[in-house]
């Protein structure tokens, strides 16, 4: 800007090379110009206070750094339309609250004490950025978000939007909207083969919420520690940590949890994934739940059964949930996060009689409910038949990708093999000793662009045999990427 009261702006004459010669000279970056300009439009009585916060923000969010000169208030009220008067206002206020600095005869500036936040601004979401220099991530747990079904999905919410009753749009129970329990109940028994009252059924924001209200009731009650898979997902472990309780590793064999550990643990709370344990990719036999089903009733225990993929087997129907045959020593947490997105936080969990009152009064604590705007569309996407498509549509092309995935480890690494049953949305390749150690293979594969995540991550039991285990994760990857991905791995340039 000049002296003179020359307007900066794209598009305006003399006005506009004055504005590009100010930003290349560093005095105000243009964002923050731009930021302005809106806010010189509102209205006359909040004008002062929308350039005041516009300002404000442009130096929060970096866009004004510490020492940027700014313009003159002559000059600014000018270029905006506005009265000189207003602009010093502003800059009084900003200079009050240590936004800016006034030094006599030199200008106002910019000052040292706000920071910031966004250069330190992390991604906390996991495996949803990609990761610079990788071209194919085996991560596991991540489903096809292009598979969401954004138009059906699209309708449901309208339809809510125009039908539901303004009461309604209330404080929720904190179990959940009635018709939203009815229609998760009634899906859950016909799918999974559960006991499911919808009077016990709490709608939480995914199986996280779950296991984190079931951890804070425990820990109420006294316990101190809980049993985890082993290996297991090591987010049981974080969550319950959150709340104040330990978790013990439990180890697993090819039928389950083992027994004799279990019972000579102490705990009396254990948390699994009987239909497709993560990660080994088993299914527990009808013996070991049987022997976790009597240690629960002799310690006065309880299981939390994770549900996290159980919809999904691809050569049989699914194994039918735990909970059905102790609903009253099974808490049953399962979640839209694969068949939808994760991003809709919206899951369940089916409460013993003995906790049901524990945990809805923690949920009500902690969140008052889910939004009933989010639950009222669900309820409208279950009972109207969009749930069991999207659930067909998911299967077809999971099962397709785990298909391509074997297929390729075959032909790129003879003597592999994939354990587990054919289900979920990944699978553990154990690759001959020749192409170990695992630290080896996984140095190759990132150099190569391929992000794998070995067996080793999950647990705390390490191979004997020199076996590479890894577990791979193929349900966002299209069946051409996950062949460039195994021939990378095995040094073929993905050809």
């Amino acid at each position: 800007m000049t002296s003179s009261g020359t307007t900066w702006g794209a598009g305006r004459g003399a006005g506009a090379r004055a504005w590009a010669e100010a930003v290349a000279s560093g005095e105000v970056p243009q964002p923050a110009w731009e930021l302005l300009l809106p806010a010189a439009g509102a209205p006359a009585r909040g004008r002062g206070r929308a350039l005041q916060e516009a300002l404000r923000e442009a130096v929060r969010a970096g866009r004004l750094g510490p020492g940027t000169r700014l313009p003159s208030s002559r000059a600014l009220a000018a270029d905006l339309g506005v009265s000189r008067g207003l602009v010093t206002e502003v800059y009084e206020q900003l200079t009050a609250e240590g936004y800016l600095r006034s030094d006599r005869g030199s200008g106002t500036w910019v000052g040292g004490a706000a920071r910031s936040a966004a250069p330190g601004v992390r991604d906390l979401a996991p495996g949803v950025r990609g990761v610079p220099g990788v071209r194919v991530d085996f991560r596991s747990g991540t489903p096809d978000l292009a598979l969401f079904p954004r138009a059906a999905w699209g309708a449901a919410q309208r339809s809510v939007l125009s039908e539901l009753a303004h009461r309604q749009l209330g404080y929720p129970d904190p179990r959940g909207l009635p018709e939203l329990r009815a229609a998760l109940a009634a899906l859950l028994a016909r799918r999974r083969g559960v006991v499911a009252d919808p009077e016990r059924l709490v709608v939480c924001s995914g199986v996280a919420q779950a296991a984190t209200l079931l951890g804070f009731v425990l820990r109420a009650r006294g316990l101190r520690s809980v049993g985890v898979e082993d290996p297991g997902s090591p987010e049981h472990a974080r969550l319950f940590a959150a709340t104040g309780v330990e978790t013990v590793w439990l180890p697993v064999d090819g039928e389950g949890l083992e027994p004799g550990p279990l019972a000579a643990s102490g705990v009396r709370a254990v948390v699994v994934t009987p239909s497709h344990q993560f990660p080994s990719g088993i299914a527990y036999s009808a013996r070991r739940r049987a022997a976790l089903l009597d240690w629960a009733r002799t310690v006065d225990g309880f299981v939390l059964e994770d549900d996290y993929d159980g919809d999904f087997r691809y050569d049989r129907a699914p194994v039918g949930a735990l909970q059905g045959l102790d609903p009253e020593r099974v808490a049953y947490a399962g979640s839209v996060s694969k068949s939808l997105a994760p991003g809709l936080r919206l899951g369940w969990m089916l409460v013993p009689e003995a906790l049901l009152d524990e945990v809805v009064e923690r949920k009500r604590t902690m969140d008052l409910g889910n939004p009933a705007l989010d639950q009222a569309v669900l309820t409208r996407f279950v009972t109207g038949g969009g749930y069991d498509r999207q659930l067909r549509r998911c299967q077809r092309a999971y099962r397709e990708r785990r298909d391509a995935l074997v297929a390729s480890l075959d032909r790129h690494f003879p003597g592999s093999r994939v354990s587990g049953i054919a289900a979920g949305l990944h699978v553990i390749a154990h690759l001959p000793p020749e192409h170990g150690p695992t630290p080896r293979l996984l140095d190759h594969a990132r150099a190569a662009g391929v992000a794998l995540h070995p067996l080793e991550e999950y647990g705390t039991a390490r191979p004997t045999d020199g076996t590479v285990r890894l577990v791979l994760g193929y349900a966002h990857l299209t069946p051409g990427e996950i062949e460039v991905g195994v021939g990378l791995m095995a040094g073929r340039g993905g050809e």
